[in-house]
């Protein structure tokens, strides 16, 4: 295990910027996301961190080492790619096995290695097929495999689940977390999926035009995003956000009155944010005119229209109620979010 240190990290590509002097510590066994839209530079930070890519400017240190001039098999890293990068022409067995073999390690050590990581991932059955043979979770398998059997200080993955299929995609979060907390090995890992990041992160770096917009635990960036991108980025269905001014404690907005427990300026300009889950269906309240449901079985997915917005409502169980009903909301005021209209900046509660 080793910590790892970005200090003002920056790099270009011809005169184009992508990392504005990333700054970020992460610490010995960790399980760190860097989580963005494309383009974001959050791969290329990874790639700079294995050795893959030139360092701009600024430092990156594993375990207190500065490695911005160390090849990257000197680095004690082992990287996962999204294409899985196996040897067609090999088993199983050697493609795990590889990465020993051109270091020259005993073949006891190599054999023993390769036994352990396969009984981990449950690969013994299949050590002896070619990856053609195999399923892309299988695939994707053998290359976690292949980067265990190193014994690596620093785990880094880039987009591994990108090519897998939904429920692969599931089974697959679970195993790597799972194999993250019996490993207990530094990660770093990269996806522009925000739910493969809530759910495997210890803490999330959300990245946007090359730079870290907010980093923290994933319900910390949920429940207190610090601007509206990360708002709007993080959760799924999105955050509904729309135009509104404050109003003797309250926001006006959509024609209507939206409680809140947060205090504004009077008058002041702000984005009202309120996630689907926070907006209950009740007896009276805030109109609403319904235009899709989507059952999902324990839950139930309304978009509704409310003056010229679109709207997300999630509820718990079934709905009864179809398109083109009128139905009344509920916001609860004290999960409801404002940011400031000009920053973009969320507004701290009291």
């Amino acid at each position: 295990m080793a910590t790892v240190a970005f200090r003002e990290v920056h790099k270009s590509f011809g005169a184009t910027k992508v990392l504005h002097g990333i700054s970020l510590d992460i610490a010995e066994g960790e399980f760190v996301v860097l989580v963005g839209p494309s383009g974001c530079g959050k791969s290329t930070l990874l790639r700079m961190l294995a050795g893959l890519e030139d360092i701009g400017g600024g430092q990156i240190a594993i375990d207190g080492r500065v490695v911005n001039d160390v090849d990257s098999k000197d680095r004690d890293i082992a990287m996962v790619f999204q294409s899985y990068a196996l040897y067609p022409h090999m088993t199983v067995r050697d493609n795990m096995g590889f990465s020993l073999k051109l270091r020259k390690e005993k073949q006891n050590l190599i054999d023993q290695r390769v036994a352990n990581a396969a009984k981990i991932l449950n690969l013994e059955p299949y050590l002896a097929r070619y990856p053609r043979e195999l399923s892309g979770g299988q695939r994707q398998r053998v290359a976690m495999g292949r980067a265990i059997v190193r014994d690596p200080k620093v785990f880094l993955f880039d987009e591994p689940l990108s090519n897998l299929d939904a429920k692969l995609r599931v089974a697959m979060r679970a195993e790597i977390k799972a194999l993250h907390q019996r490993l207990k090995t530094t990660t770093v890992y990269v996806t522009h999926d925000q739910i493969e990041a809530m759910t495997m992160a210890d803490r999330i770096a959300v990245m946007r035009d090359g730079r870290i917009e907010q980093l923290g635990e994933p319900l910390e960036l949920y429940d207190r995003p610090a601007n509206l991108f990360v708002a709007q980025f993080i959760g799924s269905p999105a955050m509904n956000v729309f135009d509104g001014t404050i109003r003797n404690g309250s926001v006006e907005a959509l024609g209507s009155r939206w409680p809140t427990a947060v205090r504004g300026a009077e008058g002041q300009q702000v984005k009202y944010g309120v996630r689907p889950e926070h907006l209950e269906p009740a007896a009276s309240g805030i109109a609403a005119q319904i235009i899709v449901v989507e059952p999902m079985g324990a839950e139930t997915e309304l978009v509704v229209k409310i003056a010229d917005a679109t709207l997300t409502v999630m509820t718990r169980g079934r709905s009864s109620a179809g398109p083109g009903e009128r139905i009344f909301l509920a916001p609860q005021a004290s999960h409801a979010h404002l940011f400031d209209a000009a920053t973009g900046l969320r507004i701290q509660p009291p």
